[in-house]
């Protein structure tokens, strides 16, 4: 057992980690329009500021999690929030949309924290303490981007884009200071190599991904440019499968991706993140965009209308425990993706006033939350017990790309919807980013009610996991 330095201040610490990782994500959606004003920029450049945070952070949280196991956790930990500490600053200084964008993204490296956070507790916790030190880390995450939303835009209200970003830097500090002065010394454990191919490959790939889908209305979609990043991306993607598959010490070990029950998880992973970030990312610019298109509200009600989304995904978590005792672990994501697929429903059809926006995120929440609390199930009945935490790493990383390309795509398509000299996305574009996000829950829906009733519907014996090896063939 690890010795705590001080055993009653390590919970509430880890709980004020937690928070960072919140207060990262709440810098991003609302604040997009405000940010497009301030720097004189367009909504699809400013959308950086959301994009590349979570590009970072589908890279780093592996990379930070390989780092920051064994012996130097402690100082991996205090090394992130000093790096988010600096992005902070960097977006807070008055020098233009490339500093931002860049202290953005040395901020995504915190979003690799949680796993860290969860790690100590497991080791230098013990029973009901550590069980519950864990839950609340993994309901901080979601309930403090609910609350951080209206906080973050009040702050903006009041005193600018720069203050907001200055008073999340001022959080990090504070973060970094209490950590330091905490956080456990880290046990001993053997050196693990960390896969530099595989982080170069898959950040890489991925920052060609986004570039592209970034800027296809600005280059247009004949664009030679444009076609030569995707296709390079592809290359590069498709390259890092295979390192990741052959090198002894993989960053992302995608074999754990095999078998109905993994393959289901992991995929929906990445779908409900693209999905969910179409709402996320859209929402809060149909808010503040002026009328008669928008409602022309204030940057604390576009963060309010994200409020009911992270209330109703801690709700959706429930649920969805709830309808797997009565129905079975294979009903939660077809039902899941499927209330997720309503909200983009109502949000396709009803747009006419402000409270219904309000209700769309609940919706969304409702299936997001119950998404995300089906994951863990799945993936424990899928690999075993050692690989469990690889495994889970994985579904993060799926997940965080999801976030990125839906923020990504969002950008495009409101791009494409604005007329010509106007200073808001017209009503076709939210119309587009509907049927899309439709299509993609209804793709997620069937996709893991024929993977998982196949999985469990299958002899005992050949079930992923209960064996205690991963099924290669399926």
């Amino acid at each position: 057992m690890t010795a705590v330095r001080s055993p009653r201040a390590l919970v509430p610490v880890l709980i004020f980690i937690g928070t960072v990782v919140a207060v990262i994500s709440s810098l991003g959606a609302p604040l997009i329009p405000a940010i497009a004003e301030t720097m004189g920029t367009s909504l699809p450049d400013a959308q950086w500021a959301l994009t590349v945070t979570l590009l970072v952070g589908a890279v780093a949280t592996p990379v930070v999690g390989r780092l920051g196991d064994g012996r130097h956790r402690r100082t991996v930990i205090l090394a992130v929030l000093a790096v988010v500490t600096v992005g902070g600053a960097l977006a807070a200084l008055p020098l233009g949309l490339g500093w931002l964008v860049a202290g953005r993204g040395l901020q995504g490296f915190g979003l690799g924290l949680t796993p860290l956070a969860i790690a100590t507790a497991r080791e230098a916790l013990h029973g009901r303490r550590a069980v519950s030190t864990i839950a609340a880390l993994s309901v901080t995450v979601v309930a403090g981007v609910g609350l951080g939303y209206p906080l973050a835009g009040l702050v903006a209200e009041l005193g600018g884009v720069h203050a907001a970003f200055w008073a999340g830097a001022l959080v990090s500090v504070a973060a970094l200071v209490a950590a330091a002065v905490v956080l456990p010394p880290s046990p001993e454990a053997p050196p693990r190599r960390l896969d530099v191919g595989g982080a170069l490959l898959l950040g890489v790939g991925l920052a060609a991904l986004l570039l592209a889908l970034g800027n296809a209305d600005t280059w247009g979609w004949a664009s030679p440019l444009l076609w030569a990043l995707l296709g390079g991306a592809v290359v590069l993607l498709v390259g890092w499968a295979a390192w990741e598959h052959r090198t002894p010490w993989p960053l992302v070990d995608l074999r754990l991706a095999r078998g109905r029950l993994a393959l289901s998880a992991h995929s929906a992973a990445l779908l409900v993140g693209l999905g969910n970030y179409l709402l996320l990312a859209s929402v809060p610019v149909l808010a503040q965009s002026p009328r008669p298109g928008g409602f022309d509200a204030s940057i604390v009600v576009a963060g309010l209308v994200l409020l009911p989304f992270s209330a109703a995904s801690v709700l959706g978590g429930r649920l969805a425990r709830a309808l797997a005792d009565r129905a079975g672990a294979s009903a939660v994501l077809p039902v899941a993706a499927l209330v997720q697929g309503g909200a983009f429903l109502l949000f396709g059809l009803t747009r006419t006033d402000l409270w219904q926006l309000f209700l769309v995120m609940a919706v969304a929440g409702l299936g997001v939350g119950a998404a995300f609390a089906a994951f863990p199930a799945l993936i424990v009945a899928a690999v075993p017990p050692s690989e469990t935490g690889s495994a889970m790493s994985l579904n993060q990383v799926l997940r965080y790309v999801g976030f990125a390309v839906g923020s990504a795509l969002t950008a495009t398509v409101l791009a494409a919807s604005t007329p010509e000299g106007a200073s808001a996305p017209g009503a076709g574009g939210y119309a587009v980013l509907a049927v899309v996000g439709g299509a993609v829950c209804v793709a997620t829906a069937a996709l893991t009610w024929l993977v998982t009733s196949a999985a469990h519907g299958a002899p005992s014996a050949e079930r992923p996991g209960v064996s205690g090896t991963v099924d290669a063939g399926r």
